[in-house]
Order: structure tokens, then C-alpha cells, then sequence
């Protein structure tokens, strides 16, 4: 063999032996991760060929699966009450993923989870029987309230403070995701019309989308108070003039109640009356750092997981502000942003004695015979004030349920305590004010929260407010828990 036929064909056996390593490694290294891709439609496929595992809220199924006799997607999401349930659920969709529940628990869904398998499954690479996922969504809470925003665009989240188990997550308007859960024309039609009104109607405001809360921030401005020492009497006359600058500035600031009415009143008057002077002033005397660590042992400034990830934060400012912009923070204004979710945590503090119970929409999440492979049931609890400040708060709130602007929130037998809130929005103003309210109820035992935003209604905008527009919200809510 002369010299050039030798080099060649150990050229050749260099480049099979590449070859051979290539090959191994892909196969031994690289499979399950190729197997596995978002992008590999074979396992696109895979997750549709059999019927997935169920979203539970009261025992009942509240989705399901219906057999389509495709050949590539053999399966098709359903969903019971569909734009009831959205904004706990989400959708699976054969063409565009899937969200929410649906998406954070995907693999348990359709049995790609390794927890899932048995050891037949393990031996024959057969894809296992898919779990279950079990919520702490009460039916009748959240049908009062998703009932109750009918013909307002709003949203709501109810808690029970002393599991933090989250009963209700409401959105108007909504969706039904089984309008785009397969991947047909109808289904991208369907798409393409939810996504032309800019994604509102999937657009999840509970949990997802923070805004200016207005006066129902005042509860939080309060317990800095109270905790550091400013305020050691709800019923002692502050000293707060009605006729109030904002320090820093030569700017007034009214109160609707009206300057006179909030002349050196009382915290408890202050909370009835929304009086912004005495919020304002007891955020300046506080400071920015004391009143970011209180905001932020309620939540604020964490990424909140329910197991769903409520993101973005609610905010309270990091930066340095001015004297004016931490006034200004006292009542909700300037750069605070708050979801529903954060505002009911907030009040779930105050009922539950200071405690706050981590909020959770996920009780079990089981194999398809019921064994728990995660359970929530003990969540975390942090005392976040202490439990005489909290109930200091509760008795100024019940004055506002039973005195002030909270009444259309009251349900017959039950303690009821109550924040209003209206927020401004908009250059000088020019959109309609949000209107908040947050509240909490209890009555042989039982408890509960509730927070509501409504961001548009037909009310004219001189009749925009909390205790109008979103306390009967609550009421619904509420009722629905504590009538049971």
C-alpha cells in the first residue's frame, strides 16, 4: 500500500470514529434533552395522544379531555365554566402552550413527570398515567364574585387569613380557554380576536397586574405607625392640621371628607374618613425606610408564588423620594403599585392577629390514584406585626364597615372590617380613577378576605369610589364563605 492510500484511509477511520462519538453522544447524553425539547413535535404530539389529568375545585373536575380522532393531537383540553375558572386555570392549547395552572403543572397534567411513574413505566419508557392537581378555589365564593362584576372591568381575590388558602381569583372580562385549547383555524381565529383587545381579557389584573391602590394602602401606613411608636391610641386626636401642605412643596392637600371634618382627628376618624392629611404626615414623620420594611414584611417587593408566579411585584418605592414623594406614598399615591392578591395579604395580616399565612390557590397535587406528591395544606407563616397593632387596625376597620364608607360591604351576623379606596390615574387625572376595596368577614368561626379593584364601569365618574362600585363586590364574596 504506497503512502497516499494509507493516509487517506486512516482519514477516513478518523472521520467514522468522530462519527461513532457523535452518534454515542446524542444518543446516551443528548436524547432525553432532545426528547424533552418545547420544540421536538413528537413530544408536542405525545402530551395529546391520551386524555390529561384533571384541575380539581371542590371535588369536582372542572377540566377535561375529548377525544377528537386526530391522528397527530388525539386529544383536545375542555374546560367546565371555562371563563369562570381562567384566571385560576389558564388554558393548554395544542398551538400556543399553555399558562397558569395548566402551565405551571404541565408535566403532572400529562404525565411526563418522573413522579408519576411506575417501575412497569420506568422498564417500558411508557408515558405514566398523568396526576391531578387540586385546588383551594371555593365554587360558590368564586361564582359570587366573577356574578358580581358583571358589566364592570375589574378583578378580585379572596383568602381564607388563617390557612391562606386563596377561595376565589376573579376576572371581568375573561376568556374561555377552550375556545383556543386545540390548534385548528377556529382555534386561531379565536386567538387572533382575544389578541386584537391587546390580551384584556387574558390579562390576569388579580394576580398580575400592579396599580396605584389608593387609599386601601392607608391600613399599611397605619401599621408602621402604630408598630413604630407614632401611634399608641386609635382614638387620640393627632394634632394633624385639615388644612394640610405637603411638606416640601406649597401644595394642599384635601381630603374628601373635607379639610374641616379631618382637623386633628383620630387614627380611628382618619381611617373612617380616608383623611389623606394625617396618612400623609404620618409617612413623612416615618420615613421611607420605615415605611418600605412594613410594606415589604406584607408582601410588597416580592415576587409572589401561589404556586403560580404573580408577577410583577407590587411595589413600594426602592430609590431615594423626596419628602413630598414619601408623603405621598402614605396614601397610596406616588409609585406604590398593588395587585388584588396584595392588598387581600395585607388584610389577612390584620384578621389573622398579625400572622401572615403564605397565600397558596394549590392544595395537593396527586398521582391518579390519589397519592400526594406535593401538598401545601402547612404553609409558611411570618408574624409581620404584632398582634396588639393588628388588633388596633381591626377596630378602626370595623368603624369604617359600620360608620363610614365601607356599609355596602356588611353581611347580617358577621364582623365586618373595611378600607375604601380611589386611586388617581392618568396625566393630571385623565383617566377615571380606580376604585379599590378590601375588607375582611367572620362569623361562627369562620373568616375570610376580600380585595377588589374595579378599573372601569359605567358610573359616572363623579360616583366612582370603593365603597360604591366594589364593596358590594366583596359583600358577594364574603356572604358566599361565611353563609355556607
Amino acid at each position: 500500500m504506497n503512502k497516499t492510500i494509507r493516509r487517506a484511509s486512516v482519514f477516513c477511520l478518523l472521520l467514522v470514529l468522530a462519527l461513532l462519538v457523535r452518534v454515542t453522544w446524542v444518543q446516551a447524553y443528548q436524547g432525553q434533552a432532545l426528547a424533552d425539547n418545547d420544540n421536538n413535535r413528537r413530544n408536542l404530539i405525545g402530551k395529546y395522544e391520551n386524555p390529561l389529568g384533571n384541575i380539581i375545585v371542590g371535588g369536582e373536575a372542572i377540566t377535561g379531555s375529548t377525544d377528537t380522532g386526530g391522528k397527530d393531537f388525539r386529544y383536545k383540553r375542555t374546560y367546565v365554566d371555562g371563563p369562570l375558572y381562567a384566571p385560576v386555570t389558564g388554558y393548554s392549547s395544542q398551538a400556543f402552550g399553555s399558562t397558569m395552572l395548566e402551565g405551571v403543572y404541565k408535566n403532572i397534567l400529562n404525565g411526563t413527570d418522573n413522579r408519576l411513574k411506575t417501575i412497569m413505566d420506568t422498564l417500558t419508557n411508557k408515558r405514566a398515567a398523568p396526576g391531578n392537581v387540586l385546588t383551594t378555589i371555593d365554587k360558590d365564593v368564586q361564582k359570587a364574585g366573577y356574578d358580581a362584576l358583571q358589566g364592570k372591568q375589574g378583578s378580585a381575590v379572596a383568602i381564607d387569613p388563617a390557612t391562606g388558602e386563596i377561595l376565589a381569583v376573579v376576572n371581568n372580562p375573561s376568556f374561555d380557554p377552550g375556545s383556543i385549547s386545540g390548534a385548528g383555524d377556529a382555534e386561531q381565529k379565536a386567538w387572533d380576536a382575544l389578541n386584537a383587545d391587546k390580551g384584556k381579557a387574558m390579562e390576569n389584573t388579580a394576580l398580575r397586574k400592579p396599580q396605584a391602590p389608593g387609599s386601601t394602602f392607608k391600613l399599611v401606613t397605619l401599621a408602621a405607625a402604630i408598630e413604630n411608636g407614632l401611634v399608641t391610641n386609635i382614638d387620640t386626636p393627632t394634632g394633624i392640621p385639615g388644612d394640610y401642605t405637603i411638606p416640601g412643596t406649597r401644595t394642599n392637600l384635601p381630603s374628601e371628607a373635607g379639610n374641616e371634618a379631618c382637623n386633628n382627628v383620630s387614627p380611628r376618624t382618619a381611617l373612617k374618613l380616608s383623611c389623606n392629611n394625617v396618612f400623609a404626615e404620618f409617612a413623612h414623620k416615618l420615613g421611607q425606610d420605615k415605611m418600605r420594611a412594613m410594606a415589604e414584611k406584607l408582601g410588597f417587593n416580592v415576587v409572589q408564588k401561589i404556586p403560580v408566579w404573580a408577577s410583577p411585584a407590587s411595589k413600594y418605592p426602592k430609590d431615594k423620594m423626596s419628602v413630598d414623594q414619601v408623603a405621598q406614598t402614605g396614601i397610596g399615591q406616588f409609585d406604590v403599585q398593588a395587585t388584588p392578591l396584595q392588598m387581600a395579604m395585607v388584610t389577612a395580616a390584620i384578621e389573622n392577629g398579625g400572622k401572615l399565612v403564605s397565600p397558596h390557590e394549590v392544595s395537593e397535587v396527586t398521582d391518579s390514584n390519589g397519592n400526594v406528591l406535593e401538598s401545601f395544606k402547612d404553609a409558611k407563616s411570618q408574624q409581620v406585626m404584632s398582634e396588639k397593632t393588628a388588633s388596633m387596625i381591626r377596630d378602626a376597620m370595623k368603624t369604617v364597615a359600620t360608620e363610614g364608607g365601607g356599609k355596602n360591604a356588611l353581611v347580617d351576623g358577621a364582623e365586618v372590617g373595611a378600607k375604601t379606596g380611589t386611586a388617581q390615574r392618568g396625566v393630571k387625572n385623565s383617566l377615571a380613577p380606580l376604585a379599590w376595596f378590601t375588607s375582611y368577614g367572620k362569623m361562627n368561626g369562620k373568616q375570610i378576605v376580600v380585595a377588589v379593584v374595579i378599573e372601569r364601569s359605567d358610573t359616572d365618574r363623579s360616583e366612582i369610589g370603593g365603597g360604591k362600585l366594589a364593596a358590594p363586590v366583596a359583600q358577594k364574596m364574603m356572604q358566599a364563605w361565611l353563609k355556607k
